[in-house]
């Protein structure tokens, strides 16, 4: 080969690599995120679990992944998710009447137990609306009898997700104490939602409603420290000891799969501030994919290119 072809070729070579985008920038602001989120595990008396997906491009960070953790309730969102596949199946209708009855009520059941018993009629969506935005625990019960403990369950199995179980109702502490607890893990979690998110579970239609129901809990710990107008579809869980919280942050253009579970908890507060520092870190990641290049450059409106 001439040596003026070399020389064109391999100038040719350095310009491609001059012009194409670096993955490694990214790489290493993923980096950034482990770090902190270990600095915040490191800092917590307790046991932490931790999955976060990027729904656009599959990458993400674990920590004790596949930890089982009790859920508390944010095993609801297994619930929600088998209410909505059997609407979608004509098992049932969202808009099927529930007449409450006394038999129902349970403790921490807000709205339930403010009721007429025998008299006031809901619906099976008001009653997910209650499950979900104020965790009320005698509606997810009724719930829980109505798409059946067995059919949530096979429902997980059809995805491989054999460590995440409905195995109680709300405030069945007998069962607690037999170990029938109500379980799943980080990495599990995530993929129930991730799976739900790209359409393998529910139709168009049915995923767009149940991710609006699961964005009316508000006072939860991944969007405590969030920007008020950011969508957030999760379900926490609170059990002595024991924090979690799970959903997806819809960041426009780069929503993501974040799933924080606690247990062995000297202080429950400490687990609702290592969960809110773990999704805020996350946050700052992905808003800043968000809006930036390739490149790493951000022009917001107003500022001209320079």
């Amino acid at each position: 080969m001439k040596p003026s072809l070399v020389c064109v070729l391999f100038l040719s070579t350095c310009l491609a690599q001059t012009a194409a985008p670096s993955p490694g920038k990214q790489k290493v602001l993923w980096q950034k995120l482990e770090a902190s989120i270990q600095e915040v595990d490191q800092h917590l008396d307790g046991v932490m679990g931790v999955a976060i997906e990027d729904l656009t491009t599959g990458d993400h960070f674990f920590l004790h992944e596949d930890e089982v953790f009790a859920q508390a309730s944010s095993i609801k969102i297994t619930v929600l998710a088998n209410l909505y596949l059997q609407a979608q199946q004509g098992k049932l209708k969202l808009t099927d009447l529930y007449t409450v009855q006394s038999s129902d009520l349970v403790p921490d059941s807000d709205i339930m137990g403010g009721l007429a018993p025998g008299v006031t009629r809901l619906t099976l969506r008001d009653l997910a609306t209650m499950m979900v935005a104020v965790s009320d625990n005698s509606a997810t019960n009724v719930l829980i009898d109505r798409v059946g403990m067995q059919n949530v369950n096979a429902m997980l199995d059809s995805f491989g997700l054999t460590h995440t179980r409905l195995r109680r109702k709300m405030m069945d502490l007998q069962a607690a104490k037999e170990g029938r607890e109500n379980i799943s893990t980080p990495r599990e979690m995530m993929s129930l939602l991730d799976a739900i998110f790209h359409g393998k579970l529910l139709n168009k239609d049915s995923i767009a409603d149940f991710f609006k129901m699961l964005s009316t809990n508000k006072s939860s710990f991944i969007p405590r420290d969030l920007p008020a107008d950011l969508k957030v579809a999760n379900k926490p869980g609170e059990l002595e000891a024991v924090r979690n919280d799970s959903g997806i942050v819809f960041v426009e253009g780069r929503p993501y799969v974040i799933c924080v579970m606690t247990a062995f908890l000297r202080n429950e507060r400490d687990g609702e501030e290592a969960i809110s520092k773990v999704s805020l870190e996350a946050w700052r990641l992905f808003d800043r994919l968000s809006r930036a290049s390739e490149y790493g450059r951000v022009v917001s409106p107003g500022n001209g290119a320079r």
